[in-house]
Parts: C-alpha cells; sequence; structure tokens
C-alpha cells in the first residue's frame, strides 16, 4: 500500500515505554542519503535508519529510580517502512508507514538506592527495546 516517503529532515518519534525502562525521549532527525530529492530535500533510503542515533536521554527501570542516560536508535523498520517498488540510486526509499522497533543503549546505568549505607547499585541491563514511529513533512509524495 502506498506511504508518504520519507525526506531529510523527518522526525523519528520514540515512544517512552522500553520495558521496564522509561525513556525521556527526544526526536531524532532523519538524514537522507538517496540521490533524489522532494522540495530539495534528499529522499531517505533503505540503510539511513541505522545511522539515526539520540544521544543524552535519561531514564529509570524501577527499582533503578536514580536517572541515568543512553542513547535511542532505530533497531530495525516494520516491513510497510521499505518500499518494494519505488527505488532511488538502486536502494528502496523509506516510507512513513507503522511502528519500527528501536534500542534504547545504556551508557550511564540508573541506579537503586542501597538498601543500608554503601553505594547505589547500578543496573545492569545494556540495552532497552522499544517502539517508535516518523513523522514526515512530504505530504504529497507516495511510494510503494
Amino acid at each position: 500500500m502506498p506511504d508518504f516517503i520519507l525526506i531529510e529532515g523527518d522526525k523519528a518519534n520514540f515512544m517512552p515505554t522500553f520495558g521496564p525502562a522509561t525513556v525521556v525521549v527526544k526526536p531524532g532527525d532523519m538524514k537522507g542519503s538517496g540521490p533524489a530529492t522532494i522540495g530539495g530535500k534528499k529522499i531517505c533510503v533503505a540503510g539511513d535508519e541505522t545511522k539515526l542515533s539520540v544521544p543524552g536521554c535519561t531514564y529509570i527501570a524501577p527499582p533503578y529510580v536514580i536517572p541515568g542516560t543512553g542513547t535511542l536508535k532505530i533497531n530495525s523498520l516494520a516491513p510497510n517502512q521499505k518500499a518494494m517498488k519505488t527505488k532511488t540510486g538502486g536502494k528502496p526509499v523509506l516510507l512513513k508507514g507503522g511502528n519500527f522497533i528501536a534500542r534504547f543503549e545504556v551508557q550511564n546505568p540508573a541506579k537503586q538506592p542501597p538498601p543500608g549505607p554503601g553505594s547505589p547499585i547500578p543496573d545492569a541491563t545494556p540495552q532497552y527495546v522499544g517502539q517508535g514511529s516518523f513523522i514526515t513533512t512530504n505530504m504529497k509524495f507516495k511510494g510503494a
């Protein structure tokens, strides 16, 4: 089913729930690398999603309630987010589609307050999985 083609500067919006972790999310800006353009902006093609990174997001994952930080990334696209027929430069264009699988990579672990005297206990989970979706400024051109 045709959907809107993603272009340079479109947003990747992340949902705040990453399993047991709650992340203070920020949107990421897509970078397009396709040779074709829409309105002077490069079209996003397969592989561009792997370059998106939103560092410096805080999170908690009870009982680790002392906030930590990490980076949001796109783990994998939904099947309806990669065009089957529409290509530019030999690569499928990216489409708005449904929800992608996101990952939150922990850089500075959240911590659990100590049960008594001593230091806080760090979260041992290196990454969490969640979801997100694209918001596009292109409301004219669709791909399939």
